[in-house]
Formats: C-alpha cells, structure tokens, sequence
C-alpha cells in the first residue's frame, strides 16, 4: 500500500502560506496554497483535490503541487504558471 503523502509545515511557513492564500491578487496562487494548508491540516492531497477546493482538481495536480512545494519552496510554486500551451493570436 502507498504511503500517504503529507506535509509539515514550521509556523513561519503555515503563517506564509496563510497570507499569500488570503492576499495575493494571482488566484492560482491563493488555491495552490489552500490546497497545501488543508494537506497540512492533515487532509489526504487526493480528497482535497476532489473535494477541498472551489473547483475539483485531478488529483495529480495537487501531488504536482505538493512537489513543487517541497522542492522549490514558496517561490517556485508561484513561479510555475498553470496550464498547458496557449496558441498565440493571429
């Protein structure tokens, strides 16, 4: 059986996370910390995926996230623009 995936947070972090889920003006980031608060809070990624945010997400976004996140820090999961290829105007 796999592992569950979890997240531990110091409360600089969480505090962090908190401000930028109710501050920033970017609302991909706002979700992309909710989500990371309710996994700390102990919430599986997959559940909040389904049921967690406004609206669902597959759940191998929020594990994407969840990499970024520990790899990167704060910082590179702003820098990560969500979505795929964009076709340019003609």
């Amino acid at each position: 059986m796999p592992k569950r995936r979890t997240l531990e947070l110091t409360p600089e972090e969480q505090q962090l996370l908190a401000h930028y889920r109710d501050h920033d003006e970017r609302p991909f980031v706002r979700e992309r910390c909710a989500a990371l608060l309710k996994i700390a809070s102990g919430h599986s990624p997959h559940a909040v995926a389904q049921h967690g945010l406004l609206k669902k997400r597959d759940p191998d976004t929020l594990y994407h996230w969840l990499d970024i996140y520990q790899a990167e820090g704060l910082a590179g999961l702003m820098a990560h623009q969500q979505g795929g290829y964009h076709r340019g105007c003609l």
